[in-house]
This record gives structure tokens, sequence and C-alpha cells, in this order.
């Protein structure tokens, strides 16, 4: 079972990454754990992980206009990853591109 769902590329995690070079963020499943994710890192990118920090976040609220009226949603709740390398190994999320 994959679990890892798509690298975070955000703002935020660009500059987490310019400030200390090995980390990378990804979003993944909820029901996934620390040694899960970092199996599934290793075998995917090919790199040794050292430490994976994990927190859950909600998603975005969703509304749209139908004839019934408002409709509100939540959307399903995510788990971000911050994965960190070892020393002196990178991954290039636009390699396959």
């Amino acid at each position: 079972m994959a679990f890892i769902i798509k690298p975070l590329v955000t703002e935020k995690m660009t500059e987490i990454s310019e400030k200390k070079p090995n980390r990378y963020g990804f979003i993944v499943r909820p029901e996934a754990n620390k040694l899960e994710i970092k199996k599934e890192i290793e075998a995917q990118y090919n790199v040794t992980v050292e430490d994976v920090n994990t927190m859950r976040y909600a998603g975005k609220r969703s509304s749209r206009y139908t004839r019934a009226g408002l409709v509100k949603g939540q959307k399903n709740a995510f788990k971000k990853a911050i994965v960190t390398l070892k020393e002196g190994e990178s991954i290039d999320f636009y390699s396959n591109i």
C-alpha cells in the first residue's frame, strides 16, 4: 500500500529546506507510521532517511452553491511528514518532469 500521496512543495517547505538542506516534506496517509514512511521514501527515492517527523492537519473546508442552497463540507484530513536525509544526499522532485 502506498503511504506517500505527494511531495510537499510550498514556499514554507522551500524555506525550511534552505535553512536545513537535507529536509523534505511529503503529504502521507493518516494511517501511515514513521517506519512505513521511512521505508517507502528509501525505496522510492534511493536515499537514506535519518529522521521522520509527522503532524496531522485538517483539509480545507469546501463550499459550493447548488439549487438546494449552500452545501458545506470538510475534505479529508491528512498527515505531513518532514523527512531528514543523511548528510550529502538529496531528492530532486523535478527530475521526472
